[in-house]
């Protein structure tokens, strides 16, 4: 039987952009408008595959596998700096050499939410809809304490040899108690997820991604993410769909609120049930609701302009 991971390849194979000497494997499936989709940790583009089914026949669906994560190349320390800033400017060299700087729909996922909404701060003209799946895009909410399973990976030695050693942080939020709380995954669809991750080399973007998160200041990326919540206001008028998965503990309600005061008018769906990998765990529900949302604001112009590729 092929497994989850090997049909993916073969129905999605993807392309590669040089960056600086680092493979930067991506989707770039479809014509029309496009829809970016911007994974977190420790997912990778894979988490996409039912929205970039779905969408494909109709827009330009583009996913990214960030430095260290899926197909794209893992680099160590010395090759790479593994920062907020460096994903942000990793993301938009993607979308400058597919000449991708207008009309865009951004789908937004854990990590996906900060790097994919600093880029939208940073371009906002370019930003036609948004779609948030468990994320953030600011700090830590004053009501939420830091969860302590992610203090552990973050500040202590035995983080390391959990998350790079046991590979616990991948494995943990693949299963039914994190990810999908709902609707478990399959086996062949929780190994899919761990596949790129196989060995200590490899999973040095997932223990960086945990090191990086920004509680206080002075820590690495903390004026950063105060700078794009100054600026998120300059994204109020854009359409915004939420699907929240109520039962993730560390994108939990608190984050929800933060989303809802500061885009009031959004649509939101939330999932009682549902886990951190909402878009697995509620799949049947999230890909229809995301196309609808798509005909509910159709944009003003038409965006089904000819594939654009700039060489590098």
């Amino acid at each position: 039987m092929t497994s989850a991971f090997d049909e993916f390849r073969l129905a999605h194979p993807g392309r590669d952009l040089d960056l600086g000497g680092l493979r930067y494997h991506y989707l770039d499936e479809g014509q029309g408008e496009p829809v970016v989709m911007v994974h977190g940790n420790p997912s990778w583009s894979f988490y996409y595959r039912s929205l970039v089914e779905e969408l494909n026949g109709s827009y330009r669906t583009i996913v990214p596998d960030h430095i260290g994560c899926g197909l794209s190349d893992k680099p160590d320390d010395s090759r790479y700096p593994y920062t907020l800033s460096r994903r942000v400017d990793d993301l938009e060299a993607l979308l400058d050499h597919l000449g991708v700087n207008s009309n865009i729909t951004l789908v937004v996922h854990d990590w996906g939410g900060m790097i994919g909404m600093t880029y939208a701060a940073r371009h906002p003209e370019r930003i036609a809809r948004l779609v948030i799946l468990n994320t953030g895009a600011f700090h830590l909410p004053k009501a939420k304490s830091f969860p302590w399973l992610l203090w552990i990976c973050r500040d202590t030695p035995l983080g390391s040899w959990m998350v790079r050693g046991l590979n616990a942080f991948c494995r943990g939020t693949a299963s039914r108690w994190i990810g999908c709380t709902h609707h478990p995954m399959s086996r062949t669809v929780r190994e899919a997820y761990l596949a790129p991750y196989d060995s200590w080399a490899n999973r040095i973007a997932i223990h960086r991604f945990v090191q990086d998160i920004p509680l206080r200041p002075g820590d690495r990326g903390y004026e950063l993410i105060s700078e794009v919540e100054d600026r998120l206001s300059a994204l109020a008028s854009v359409p915004m769909l939420i699907g929240w998965g109520m039962k993730d503990f560390v994108f939990d309600r608190h984050f929800l609120d933060e989303w809802i005061r500061r885009f009031p008018r959004a649509e939101v769906h939330r999932f009682p049930e549902s886990g951190h990998y909402i878009l697995e765990d509620e799949t049947e529900a999230i890909v229809p609701l995301v196309r609808s949302f798509l005909a509910k604001h159709p944009l003003e112009q038409d965006a089904r302009a000819p594939r654009v590729e700039i060489s590098p």
